[in-house]
């Protein structure tokens, strides 16, 4: 028995084992617009049931999810993807509009039903256009089975999805992206904690020096008032952190508590006590705290922009000792976040994240290595991102479909490039500004040990490189170091984590910097791998895997209504 077959085994195993007790949950979803003030002022936003942002999925692992989502938009398909699962059998509920199904349209349902396999802090999106920016995502919770403990001991836990807000609309924000010359988003007006923020005011309005932001003026049940921690002095918390930043790094902070880090995208890590977590667009952690501190005060917690010069205020809420009101604002100021470019401070938060003992290390050797550079580049006047000198522009067929079928009219079947010059020079402008536009596919065999290296570059005009958080839909990856410069293979590699190496599902480039990932090609299935800042995953910075496709069991009739699966599923009847 092969190596790759035992393994498919012992996953079907666990699943097996947690499926007792396990339960079905369901959910009715009904996305559309709606008028909102998530930072006192309105503006129209993406709702889920009248809710911004979305329910919170709650399961425990092996649970079933059934979630019908009905599409109240008049005017635009949607899907929502489930970030963070693996979809280990049903590659289909991924969730990515053009490459696991066909978006819903005005009025109609689509079924998601798939197995939380891992306990940990996920949560959901919408990946069709530009619908996150929108805000359409919320959070999803797995937690292990009744009667099985974590390894580390809380007395209470919260939760809070990050996000940065905008007052311009995402289908103008499109548009602009589209148009020549480029017209860039911009800096977000608001962050946001749980959905809620403050616009032109701020809470902590009398520590800012010199006064730019008037004191807020909030009201009892004002919608965005922030949601306030309240806790009970000598106890340890765990909060779970995850961020659905369109643009967005963030840094997040307590003043006067230490954050311990003990989970990372869904996954245990050793435990490490910082003083804030540097935290990227599609990352998740959480971290516990322990109240030891003077319980006659209340504290801050504050979210500010990192890898970006700033023009955005700090989100802000209180951690409210019960001991005193919760309207007593804390007496020091917020903490500081810590210089946007302060890119090696970045780097030492990053590093320091190492699998807990006992988690599954990578393959010692790989099968096939891929070199990604990214870049930005030109296309008939557009502004784009590519890879290896490709802007990735969806097919209208999706993918799973198109492969599954064999219609390989719906995409182009040249593979793409899987390396780039070895001249390339990343610390200037390209050399050729022109990039292409394609849809290939990168085909893996099943059970392939993959290497990914993320080679970041300069951007298309001056000097700058930016930071680019990636992730990889239908699997983790180890992530395996990251460097300075050019990757040389050989000399670099040689530098490689091969004994604690963490598994995560998104990780970061830094600027003219690479990142090394391993993953084994596992989960029949065709994946996203794209940068998750919402405009340049638009502007084409993402590429697509495929694996064992020829695998995947009956695909759901309702995911292949469009293009090509459309009009074979008309003709035949049946599939």
């Amino acid at each position: 028995m092969s190596l790759n077959t035992l393994f498919h085994c012992f996953i079907w195993l666990c699943l097996f084992h947690y499926s007792i007790g396990a339960r079905v949950r369901h959910y009715h979803f009904e996305v559309e617009y709606m008028l909102y003030k998530p930072d006192g002022s309105e503006h129209v936003v993406m709702g889920i049931n009248g809710q911004f942002p979305g329910p919170t999925i709650r399961a425990e692992v092996g649970d079933t999810l059934d979630i019908a989502l009905t599409n109240k938009l008049h005017t635009e398909g949607t899907v929502i993807h489930w970030h963070g699962i693996r979809q280990l059998g049903t590659p289909w509920a991924d969730g990515t509009a053009a490459i696991s199904q066909c978006a819903v349209k005005p009025g109609e349902t689509f079924q998601y039903r798939f197995i939380v396999d891992r306990p940990g802090t996920y949560f959901y999106h919408g990946h069709y256009g530009m619908q996150r920016a929108a805000g359409l995502y919320g959070s999803l919770i797995v937690d292990l089975p009744k009667g099985q403990n974590e390894s580390f001991h809380y007395d209470g836990e919260f939760n809070l999805l990050l996000s940065d807000f905008y007052h311009t609309s995402s289908q103008e924000q499109e548009v602009g992206l589209s148009s020549k010359p480029v017209r860039w988003i911009g800096e977000p007006q608001t962050l946001l904690i749980n959905g809620r923020g403050q616009f032109n005011c701020s809470l902590a309005a009398k520590f800012i020096n010199p006064p730019t932001l008037q004191q807020c003026q909030l009201k009892g049940g004002e919608e965005w008032a922030p949601q306030i921690l309240h806790v009970e002095p000598n106890k340890t918390y765990r909060i779970r952190i995850a961020s659905t930043t369109s643009l967005a790094s963030l840094n997040l902070a307590i003043s006067g508590h230490k954050l311990i880090v003990v989970e990372a995208d869904g996954n245990y890590v050793q435990p490490f006590a910082v003083d804030d977590i540097d935290i990227y667009s599609g990352e998740s952690y959480s971290v516990l705290i322990n109240t030891d501190q003077d319980p006659k005060k209340n504290y801050w917690l504050s979210i500010g922009v990192r890898g970006r010069k700033p023009s955005t205020p700090q989100g802000l809420t209180i951690l409210n000792y019960k001991t005193i009101s919760a309207s007593v604002f804390p007496s020091s100021p917020p903490p500081i976040t810590p210089l946007w470019n302060d890119f090696e401070r970045s780097k030492t938060f990053t590093k320091k994240i190492i699998a807990k003992v006992g988690t599954p290390q990578p393959p010692k050797n790989f099968d096939r290595r891929i070199l990604l550079l990214n870049t930005q580049n030109n296309f008939n006047g557009l502004t784009k991102w590519s890879i290896n000198n490709v802007s990735l522009s969806l097919p209208t067929t999706p993918y799973l479909g198109s492969i599954k079928f064999k219609l390989n009219n719906s995409f182009d079947t040249n593979p793409p490039p899987e390396n780039f010059p070895t001249d390339y020079d990343i610390f200037k402008p390209p050399v050729n500004p022109t990039t292409n536009i394609g849809n290939g596919v990168y085909m893996f065999q099943l059970g392939e040990v993959i290497d990914v290296i993320l080679q970041n570059a300069n951007q298309l005009t001056g000097n700058g490189s930016e930071i680019h958080p990636w992730h990889l839909h239908g699997h983790d990856f180890w992530v395996l170091g990251y460097g300075e410069g050019k990757f040389k293979q050989g000399e670099d590699e040689k530098k490689f984590n091969l004994a604690h190496a963490p598994l995560r599902n998104t990780a970061v480039i830094f600027p003219y910097g690479w990142t090394a990932l391993r993953f084994r090609a596992d989960n029949p299935g065709v994946w996203a791998f794209h940068c998750h800042i919402e405009p340049h995953l638009h502007m084409g910075m993402g590429v697509i895997f495929a694996e064992g496709v020829d695998k995947v069991k009956k695909i759901p009739r309702q995911a292949l209504t469009c293009g090509h699966t459309g009009e074979m599923l008309l003709n035949e009847g049946h599939y």
